[in-house]
């Protein structure tokens, strides 16, 4: 059983800071911002994920316009996600924060196609300006990192981070998220050993 908390949590980003710092203090604070809902026995998840593109960050689209200029600028090269997340047994107060980084090719796709996918309204909640499980637009190919990740959930860092909480989770996470994602992950088995890759 689970429930959902949106901690009110301000996401600017400080001067200076770099996408790995920013998604893993904005984790964080998540996490700790919702300790003040949760019970005892609770395990609180948190996390933040920023779309990269060399060296800029870029949040949802303020209006189509803006849709239009990121899938515009992101199209036929590969940038990067950075997801942080932050883990919290609210009994003892142990956490545990990772940052999964994962390079997300864009395919060359058409303005024809952009403007199909804006109309959608998809694009202008999502960071970037795109979903990459849209099964119409299909934004990426040849991915060979952490899908989990650029959806905003890095599962196999997830099951990690529980079991150094000595937490077991009941389902095999990676297999079901592989399943559910028609993807056959590349990084799963490498997270799960604890290396750094997305």
């Amino acid at each position: 059983m689970f429930s959902v908390s949106v901690p009110d949590v301000d996401e600017s980003q400080n001067p200076g800071e770099t996408p790995a710092d920013y998604v893993r203090r904005l984790a964080e604070a998540k996490a700790h911002a919702a300790v003040a809902n949760a019970r005892t026995e609770h395990i609180i998840v948190a996390a933040d994920t920023a779309v990269v593109d060399g060296t800029e960050i870029l949040g949802k689209p303020r209006d189509i316009a803006a849709a239009v200029e990121m899938l515009q600028q992101l199209r036929g090269h590969t940038h990067q996600v950075y997801t942080g997340l932050s883990v919290l047994s609210v009994k003892d107060g142990r956490s545990i924060t990772e940052v999964c980084v994962t390079d997300v090719p864009m395919r060359n796709y058409s303005d024809d196609e952009i403007s199909a996918y804006v109309l959608t309204g998809d694009p202008l909640d999502k960071a970037g300006a795109y979903a990459i499980q849209h099964s119409r637009f299909q934004p990426v190919e040849n991915m060979s990192g952490c899908f989990a990740s650029v959806m905003g959930l890095p599962l196999c860092h997830l099951t990690r981070a529980l079991r150094k909480l000595d937490v077991t989770p009941n389902a095999d996470i990676p297999n079901n998220c592989q399943i559910y994602l028609h993807y056959q992950c590349p990084v799963s088995r490498s997270i799960l050993r604890g290396e750094q890759v997305g």
